[in-house]
């Protein structure tokens, strides 16, 4: 079985109180009701043949229904979540307004063994966060992308 890659665009804003980067919360009836660790950086998966970097900017825009931000792409690697998928990131300065956002959907059988299809967005909400708020709700692997875009802001 080959490795499930995902690849994603995480924005940051420096405002009066501090960094502030831009999470989802991931949609689908899953994550309706949990807050902690269902937040993510915008991503999506990508296969052979096309490269992390653009898909990263593809999902964003499938995502969040917006066209990804330009401006410098700071690499802040790759991690391992605990389903095993590597997830890629860049960071991209830049202001957006979550209430702009028209998120891409997704069908899936809901409720299981039902046989009803229902469509749910990607994402059900985005929300500028500070740090310490950030690491409280983002899926647990995808912090270390806040501790590096961190150390790159310190730099």
């Amino acid at each position: 079985m080959k490795e499930k890659r995902s690849a994603g665009l995480l924005l940051f804003r420096h405002t009066e109180d501090g960094l502030e980067v831009l999470l989802g919360h991931m949609g689908g009836p899953f994550f309706a009701k949990k807050d902690a660790g269902a937040w993510t950086v915008p991503k999506g998966e990508y296969e052979p043949g096309e490269t992390a970097w653009d898909a990263a900017r593809r999902e964003f825009r499938e995502e969040l229904g917006l066209p990804p931000p330009d401006g410098e792409a700071v690499a802040l690697g790759e991690v391992r979540q605990t389903n095993g998928k590597i997830v890629t990131a860049w960071a991209v300065e830049a202001d957006l307004d979550p209430e702009t956002v028209d998120p891409g959907t997704f069908t899936m059988e809901w409720p299981p063994r039902s046989g009803r299809v229902q469509e749910f967005p990607e994402l059900d909400r985005v929300e500028w966060f500070g740090l310490d708020r950030a690491h409280a709700l983002i899926i647990r692997a995808q912090a270390a992308f806040l501790d590096r875009l961190a150390e790159h802001s310190a730099e």
